[in-house]
């Protein structure tokens, strides 16, 4: 079955993106392919990349977690943002507001998950 989109990458909320790239690279045995005090990632090595965001004041999740708190965003990579978006709301999603870019649009799942919609590049 093929799919409306591909994965692209998944991102990680977090208060040390250097570190934790540098973790999940060890533990993966993939190479951090960027790394700054705001954002890092490791590569995909066959998969999706993964990245590492700074969030200020980040609270490390419990477990279990009673609160259900956002802890990761998926990014989707499709050929068109309008379609794109129009179909996953028509799947349910919801459109915030607030867009902090012009190459993706941020969308919440029926849950309240955000997600991205990205141009393939």
């Amino acid at each position: 079955m093929t799919g409306f989109a591909d994965l692209a990458m998944v991102t990680i909320d977090c208060a040390e993106p250097q570190a934790l790239a540098r973790f999940w690279g060890g533990l993966l045995g993939r190479e951090v392919t960027h790394s700054e005090e705001q954002y890092a990632m490791v590569d995909g090595a066959g998969g999706a990349p993964l990245g590492f965001g700074k969030v200020e004041g980040y609270r490390a999740p419990q477990w279990p977690n009673p609160d259900g708190t956002k802890q990761f965003h998926l990014d989707l990579y499709v050929d068109d943002l309008d379609k794109a978006e129009a179909h996953c709301l028509e799947l349910g999603a919801t459109r915030p507001d607030f867009q902090p870019g012009e190459t993706w649009r941020v969308l919440l799942d029926p849950s309240g998950h955000p997600f991205c919609v990205c141009l393939r590049r």
